[in-house]
């Protein structure tokens, strides 16, 4: 049966609640070593390693979708966790990504030619070869290759939020779904669980689109029994720092040419018409209106932080 990341256990389970508490308790089985992510921070050549198989396996499985990249990067992880690469051997960068977007694929029930993903790939492998080399990262794997994943979890977590609204609650997944496919490389989340991963994603995303109701949200979430709340506000402050990553970047550059210093700039030296008048009035009215939302931004992520630590203390002290 296809695997799909949603529901990894619906071929053992056909009622859908019955599968919740087995991800949950499953779900470590299907990460790296808890020393991994050490490792990668420790030394340059093993996060180097990564860096660019993960853009092997980006190459080649750019004709399919994004959740078939995320599975075969899962793959990468936990066969590196385990079994180290050697230096001196770039060819085994490929056949080792080319081994995991095959398996990837295989799971996914999805018809491909082993000719066309290794199209412009550098190294070309035959059948055979591919196929060892399958063997070798199913057996690093221990042949568990029904990931589970944060996106697992999703559904489970949004249950617990009452929307009444779909369209509401469809936003929130999308966006959440967006925030685990961007956070996949940050190697700072590989020390957490898919369940940890999946929450911190939605209240990262609650907390953009609705922060009215983020401090309910947030509330739900931690007082899931399935939880741990200590691990799930650290997951979120780095979740929110990856979240963010570019939006105040895109306010720099278009707040770049209409700074306060170069508005009265322009100002200062124009003694013509009113209509060159009215276009500085605008500028520094934009100009103003960016930096205050900027900071507004700014004030709510920090809030996010101040919060979180709050809540915890006051969660430890009960």
């Amino acid at each position: 049966m296809e695997l799909d990341l949603e529901n990894p256990l619906q071929a053992f389970h056909d009622i859908h609640a019955d599968s919740v508490p087995s991800l949950f308790l499953i779900e470590s089985d299907h990460m790296p070593s808890h020393t991994y992510s050490q490792i990668l921070q420790a030394t340059d050549f093993d996060i180097s390693v990564r860096r660019q198989t993960i853009s092997l396996i980006l190459q080649f499985s750019h004709n399919f979708d994004p959740f078939l990249s995320y599975l075969a990067v899962n793959y990468l992880d936990r066969f590196l966790s385990t079994q180290p690469i050697t230096e001196g051997k770039p060819w085994v960068l490929s056949l080792l990504a080319v081994s995991c977007v095959s398996l990837a694929l295989k799971m996914r029930r999805t018809e491909f030619s082993v000719t066309d993903i290794q199209r412009d790939g550098g190294f070309i492998f035959d059948t055979q070869t591919i196929r060892r080399m399958e063997f070798i990262t199913l057996g690093a794997l221990k042949w568990r290759m029904r990931s589970i994943t944060p996106f697992s979890f999703i559904n489970f977590f949004i249950s617990l939020f009452k929307f009444k609204d779909p369209p509401l609650r469809q936003a929130l997944k999308a966006r959440a779904t967006e925030i685990i496919f961007k956070a996949q490389h940050d190697i700072r989340l590989l020390e957490f669980k898919p369940s940890i991963i999946a929450a911190s994603a939605l209240l990262s995303g609650s907390h953009e689109l609705f922060p009215l109701q983020f401090q309910c949200f947030r509330k739900a979430i931690s007082n899931c029994s399935y939880v741990n709340k200590e691990e799930l506000f650290g997951c979120c402050n780095v979740m929110q720092d990856i979240a963010m990553d570019g939006y105040e970047s895109v306010l720099d550059i278009v707040s770049r040419s209409n700074t306060p210093v170069n508005v009265l700039d322009r100002h200062c030296s124009s003694s013509s018409s009113d209509s060159e008048k009215k276009t500085n009035t605008s500028e520094a009215i934009t100009s103003t209106t960016i930096r205050v939302e900027r900071d507004i931004k700014r004030q709510k992520i920090s809030g996010f932080r101040n919060n979180n630590t709050f809540q915890l203390s006051q969660i430890q002290q009960r």
